[in-house]
């Protein structure tokens, strides 16, 4: 009896050795923000999500942006910065607009309605002190006016 109590202790206290689970997970990126500049361009505040157990730095950004069926252009980055497990953080692109997107925007605003929009494309990313991996993105979601805030689509 006291020998496998012993030896239930030993295999319970080498399972406790090995430390938490290390899971890298694909990261996801939104529009939290999307506002018309007085010269025609749009700076677009991109949310990076990071859903691993561990840090990872961020690269690059290229992602595709379509305003509901138009294609508006292409939201690139290169942010070079650490976002912490199963945290988030925004980076601001600024680009100019094609313009089916960019009358799109501004018949939603002008409207005063929501808009859909999609992102693909890819994010280039170090999980925490291994090599860069790429990964893949698609995301549709809508914005909405900011009340107050002209030109500005949350």
């Amino acid at each position: 009896m006291r020998a496998m109590a012993v030896t239930g202790l030993v295999l319970l206290l080498g399972a406790c050795a090995n430390g938490p689970v290390r899971r890298v997970s694909e990261p996801s990126a939104l529009i939290q923000q999307l506002t018309v500049r007085a010269d025609g361009r749009w700076a677009v505040e991109l949310r990076i999500e990071n859903f691993s157990s561990i840090p990872m730095r961020f690269d690059s950004v290229d992602l595709a942006l379509a305003i509901g069926d138009n294609e508006a252009g292409h939201v690139t980055a290169q942010p070079a910065m650490s976002i912490g497990p199963e945290s988030a953080d925004v980076v601001t692109a600024v680009f100019t607009p094609q313009a089916a997107g960019k009358l799109a925007v501004a018949d939603a605003l002008a409207a005063g309605r929501s808009v859909g929009y999609t992102l693909s494309g890819d994010i280039t990313a170090t999980p925490d002190d291994k090599r860069q991996r790429s990964f893949t993105i698609q995301r549709s979601s809508q914005l909405n006016p900011a009340p107050g805030l002209p030109g500005v689509l949350r």
